[in-house]
């Protein structure tokens, strides 16, 4: 008989979500992550309706509502005019978490239903399927070990090794497009986001809790923003504001881009989150689509194993239409935030204009708030 029924590489919040749901239902699961201590950057902030669904099966839901920042709506700006404003209601809440408090709360929820089940600085190096069983060798501090599962899932992130390494493809989707981002201090950030869709490039603002601000900006190619004179400068240029940004302030660059993998299981095999699905940039988009991909997936595990392995095929036809339609939507978002000429810049803002029409407002607001994946 195997070791654990699940065994979890990576252990990033989809991987912690999987991990709390699964342990709920009394599976012996492990949750390998190859970092010792815990991811200090704030990266993921948003969390929408479908998310806080699986933040309420996994039990911190009103932990979230107590301490994050709730977003009551945004603006939509060209040109240093606003274009179109939209509130959030009741039933599509926007909150704003930094992603390193939401993952302390799903660990200490997780340590609470399976002490033991987190594995910090074990290094998943290979996987194997038996067909009966998976092994799984793990690095760890003292010495090589190894691990047998009736189910592995792999929800080691974008660039996951081991989804590459077992073939699962890796498949492009649309554009890419560079960003630079910041966090700063802002006494008074509000509670409402703002994107500037101006001619020059993308420009968001973000409230954080804690008196904090979250600025993103789309980096033209030629105009690296790799330090805050570079990233504060673009900013102004564009909006007209300044940010509050300091030379000694570093932002991150990162790269946004639409992937999802060929397939999402091999025998006992399974593909999560960012490892199955790459959705970016949108807000936490891809966080909360993974949360919702760990609670169809534990749907199905937890009925199964031990024993023969689940058929997946509906689990993988959810994700992959729930996929395609959010990758869609990213796709329009980066359009409409693309650096452009007058020539564009004018039916864009007419199109966006009508988004925020009070017809399309509601219908708007949805897409925004992940209504329908």
């Amino acid at each position: 008989m195997p070791d654990h029924d699940v065994v979890i590489v990576g252990a990033g919040p989809v991987g912690l979500m999987l991990a709390c749901l699964l342990s709920q239902e009394g599976l012996r699961v492990a949750a390998c992550e190859r970092r010792h201590q815990r991811d200090p950057r704030t990266r993921a902030i948003g969390i929408h309706r479908p998310g806080l669904d699986a933040l309420d099966a996994a039990g911190i839901g009103a932990q979230i509502r107590a301490e994050a920042l709730h977003l009551r709506g945004g603006e939509v700006r060209s040109r240093r005019r606003t274009l179109a404003s939209l509130e959030f209601t009741p039933d599509r809440p926007v909150l704003i978490m930094p992603q390193p408090r939401t993952d302390a709360l799903l660990r200490a929820r997780l340590h609470a239903l399976a002490p033991g089940a987190l594995r910090p600085g074990h290094d998943v190096q290979t996987i194997h399927d038996d067909g009966g069983e998976v092994r799984v060798v793990v690095a760890a501090a003292d010495g090589p070990r190894e691990l047998t599962a009736s189910c592995v899932v792999v929800a080691d992130g974008v660039h996951s090794r081991l989804r590459a390494e077992m073939g699962f493809g890796w498949r492009r989707r649309g554009r890419r497009a560079t960003y630079a981002m910041v966090d700063v201090a802002d006494p008074e950030p509000g509670d409402r986001a703002v994107l500037h869709c101006e001619p020059g490039g993308l420009v968001e603002s973000f409230p954080l809790p804690g008196g904090r601000r979250r600025w993103v900006v789309r980096q033209g190619a030629d105009a690296p923003l790799g330090t805050g004179a570079a990233f504060g400068a673009a900013v102004e240029e564009r909006t007209g504001i300044r940010p509050g940004v300091s030379d000694d302030d570093r932002p991150s660059v990162f790269v946004a881009a639409q992937h999802a993998a060929r397939r999402l299981q091999r025998g006992r095999i399974v593909l999560l989150g960012d490892a199955a699905h790459e959705i970016s940039p949108i807000g936490g988009q891809g966080m909360n689509l993974g949360w919702t991909d760990a609670a169809r997936l534990a749907a199905e595990l937890a009925h199964s194993v031990p024993g023969p392995m689940p058929d997946l095929g509906r689990y993988a036809r959810k994700v992959g239409r729930s996929t395609r339609a959010a990758q869609r939507r990213t796709a329009f978002y980066m359009s409409m935030g693309a650096p452009a000429a007058p020539a564009v810049v004018m039916p864009r803002e007419i199109v966006m204009r009508a988004m925020g029409s009070r017809p399309l407002r509601s219908w708007s607001a949805g897409l925004i708030t992940m209504k329908g994946l």
